[in-house]
């Protein structure tokens, strides 16, 4: 087992570092204060590879594995994780179309996607089914033969009214998953809506709305695989996402962790240097451990879904919950050792803690990862 670096992930890691510094970190509070998408910075990121990272070369993309994948997310997120996130989103749905989708679907939206001249959401939750997708019930009724209506509506979807297509998870046949297909919903479709943006406590550079579905019109041609794969295809997109998200999450501790240790050697109590107070430096090593340990499991997962592993969607579940919450401990324990400088807006802190505490309940909430972990251990038995 190999954890050294090649050259090429050497590389584009660095590249991805130099990015979020000097394009994303001198910018990332003001977009958040001031709720501002940064268009125009994406479609950067896209320009050095970012928007398509695991998509075949083949259909445009960089053709970068799950693990390239994750050593990107680190990077960006340790400067944004809000507009990081975004981005992740925006590749599982590139990702998604360039796997599933025929070759027309492939050539109509992928090259505007990869260059982010568009932009893409994810529609699976809705309002009375979040983490029991399974029941969502969005229905997509058939017209004939070119056309479905889908009435129904998606609660909590990032990009939502900014983005030009909305990959939506809808029933078109039985209750349960083998009733869900996929089709992609673009922007001007007659029948299309949302709702108004969300205030949340963080995720603040990428609106969040709900997406209304009122006898929207949505051609045949748009859906992704056959009727009945939705539910299939949304769990495959997830456990890539999975990996994603915590991989942002890696970035955003590593971060506060950074700061705080940074922090320690500057800031003098009672005659000495925090860091020389023995329990503050135990504090600061478990913060290490725990992200070391929590950056072990993410690539591992990455590593088994590149490889199509049997125990790929276990290691994706795991990785996902002990990362997610290991990293948010390690930001807000950052916070605690900042003291009062760690509230304060100047210090950036509070914005990692804001916005990493959405990881914990995206892409799956923890406890549906529990529930996963379980199932896999006990059908393994």
């Amino acid at each position: 087992m190999d954890f050294a670096l090649t050259e090429e992930q050497v590389a584009f890691q660095a590249t991805a570092r130099a990015f979020a510094r000097d394009r994303l970190l001198p910018n990332a509070q003001r977009w958040d204060e001031q709720r501002y998408f940064p268009a125009e910075e994406l479609r950067e990121a896209a320009a050095l590879g970012f928007a398509g990272i695991t998509v075949a070369e083949a259909h445009g993309g960089s053709g970068l594995s799950r693990l390239d994948a994750a050593l990107i997310f680190e990077e960006l997120a340790a400067a944004d994780p809000s507009t990081a996130a975004f981005l992740t989103i925006h590749n599982m749905v590139a990702g998604m179309l360039a796997r599933f989708g025929d070759a027309a679907l492939r050539a109509r939206f992928l090259p505007k996607l990869l260059s982010c001249e568009h932009f893409a959401s994810y529609c699976l939750t809705e309002p009375g089914s979040g983490s029991d997708a399974a029941a969502l019930r969005t229905r997509a009724e058939r017209h004939g033969n070119a056309h479905y209506r889908l009435n129904g509506s998606k609660a909590f979807i990032s990009g939502g009214g900014i983005a030009d297509l909305y990959v939506a998870m809808v029933r078109t046949g039985e209750e349960g998953p083998r009733g869900i297909s996929c089709v992609v919903v673009e922007k001007d479709s007659r029948g299309l809506s949302f709702g108004k943006p969300e205030r949340k406590m963080g995720w603040n550079s990428q609106p969040t709305t709900a997406v209304e579905f009122q006898d929207c019109v949505v051609p045949v041609e748009n859906r992704v695989g056959a009727e009945g794969e939705g539910f299939r295809l949304a769990m495959v997109g997830l456990d890539g996402g999975r990996i994603n998200i915590a991989a942002c999450s890696l970035g955003g501790a590593r971060a506060c962790l950074e700061a705080a240790t940074t922090y320690m050697h500057e800031r003098r109590a009672f005659g000495r240097a925090l860091a020389e107070f023995q329990a503050l430096q135990f504090k600061l090593a478990d913060m290490a451990t725990e992200l070391e340990a929590a950056r072990l499991m993410v690539h591992r997962a990455a590593v088994a879904l590149d490889e199509g592993a049997a125990d790929a969607t276990l290691r994706c579940a795991m990785a996902k919950r002990f990362a997610t919450d290991a990293c948010f401990r390690i930001c807000d324990d950052a916070l605690q050792l900042h003291g009062g400088y760690g509230y304060i807006k100047d210090y950036q802190i509070e914005r990692y803690v804001r916005d990493l505490r959405v990881h914990r309940i995206l892409e799956g909430t923890n406890e549906i990862m529990r529930v996963i972990i379980a199932r896999k251990l006990l059908e393994a038995a």
